[in-house]
């Protein structure tokens, strides 16, 4: 009895399914996430000894004869030098706040669930980071466990690290010893903790030329504060907790700190070259990515 002959789609097909199988969900969020934007090339384009026509110009003294576009250079009485494109990746290290509070999600039982605010954090970093590496930049974290580094192997590395169990603090700080000098950077937080350890990562950063933004990641309850009556407010540790009888009579002080926060939080970034935007787990996930795509393009020029 002879054996069919080998399928090669079906073997194809196996192969995919093994490899989708063996993919965090996360990865597969982001990447339908990241094929929901389009983008250009990243990289800081300069004239160079690239392998891609950039432009003609006019031959400098100075300039090499090896250098010059003779066949352009007969047109005309001048002779014109042929510039190439010089496409230089950079890394791009990506923080994204793990503390308890970033698992807060204000979606009422029985409604469609909203995601916590880490599950959008972690999956806006991973969709910006599969963008990022697709246009050829290096991509990793802040801190020195997962450096930056090209290829889908790297996406690998980054999901599992951003899906491993979260500390139990109730505030995140950034940790910015693996960032280095002139790379850019992403930090997603809510940014509701105390906002000195923030301060000090981005003076250090400031200090080695990286450039990059702050991305406030909140719960649309959060912003809108609809409690009323007694209400009792527990932290996300349990550490915290205040009880009171009239909460709608807090919501004008709230919103006023909370606005007190995020002016404070776009000065912090202007300070230091950052820009910074804010994000409402109850909106699309695909604007917030698409702002961070831009905001990125913006700083590498």
């Amino acid at each position: 009895m002879s054996l069919p002959p080998p399928d090669p789609a079906l073997d194809l097909r196996r192969a995919a399914e093994a490899e989708a199988g063996a993919l965090p969900a996360l990865l597969l969020a982001a990447e339908h996430l990241a094929a929901t934007v389009q983008g250009g090339g990243h990289g800081r384009r300069r004239a160079g000894a690239g392998e891609e026509f950039w432009q003609y110009r006019a031959a400098h003294a100075g300039d090499a004869a090896r250098f010059i576009d003779w066949r352009r250079s007969a047109r005309s009485d001048a002779q014109f030098v042929r510039e190439r494109e010089w496409q230089l990746a950079q890394s791009v290290h990506l923080w994204v706040d793990d503390a308890a509070s970033m698992r807060f999600s204000g979606a009422p039982e029985g409604a469609r669930a909203r995601p916590e605010k880490a599950a959008r954090a972690r999956l806006l970093a991973l969709a910006l980071g599969v963008l990022m590496i697709r246009a050829g930049e290096r991509v990793g974290l802040t801190g020195p466990l997962v450096p930056p580094r090209p290829g889908r192997a790297q996406l690998l590395a980054l999901a599992s690290h951003l899906s491993a169990p979260a500390p139990a603090g109730e505030y995140g700080a950034p940790e910015v010893a693996g960032v280095s000098s002139g790379a850019r950077a992403v930090f997603l937080s809510d940014f509701l903790g105390d906002l000195a350890p923030l301060e000090a990562a981005l003076g250090a950063l400031a200090g080695r030329g990286v450039s990059g933004v702050l991305m406030q990641v909140l719960d649309p309850l959060e912003e809108e504060f609809p409690f009323e009556g007694r209400t009792v407010f527990e932290s996300m540790t349990g550490a915290l907790s205040h009880e009171t009888r009239e909460a709608g009579a807090l919501r004008a002080r709230y919103l006023a700190r909370l606005a007190e926060r995020r002016a404070a939080l776009a000065s912090l970034a202007r300070a230091a070259g950052w820009q910074f935007s804010t994000h409402h787990t109850g909106a699309p996930a695909q604007g917030a990515l698409l702002w961070l795509w831009a905001a990125l393009e913006r700083g590498a020029r």
